[in-house]
């Protein structure tokens, strides 16, 4: 199994000089993680269609890790990976696993 060092990003909405609302997204805490990247079905097949790289995101089960959510984002080697689900718990609950697409 291959691990991988990940930033965590929480985003958070900016207003620039001009008054505009912008997004941003802000670092949170790096863990290792692990990528399982998905295979077959009717679903992953069509993500690829649309350039969507569906994988599931392992990480160690810390309550840093609990407080990520869907709206979040992980940078893995300079890939950015949207969270598409909240953090769930592996059977042996040691550790948490998500569902992300990586970005463009």
């Amino acid at each position: 199994m291959n691990f991988y060092r990940a930033t965590f990003q929480e985003p958070f909405e900016d207003v620039d000089a001009d008054g505009q609302v912008i997004q941003r997204y802000d670092a949170r805490f790096q863990d290792r993680v692990t990528i399982r990247f998905l295979r077959g079905g009717e679903g992953v097949m069509q993500a690829r269609l649309e350039s969507r790289n569906p994988v599931v995101i392992g990480v160690r089960n810390s309550e840093r890790a609990r407080q990520v959510t869907s709206e979040w984002r992980v940078v893995i080697d300079g890939r950015a990976y949207d969270v598409k689900e909240d953090p769930r718990p592996t059977e042996s609950r040691r550790d948490l696993e998500m569902l992300a697409e990586a970005r463009g």
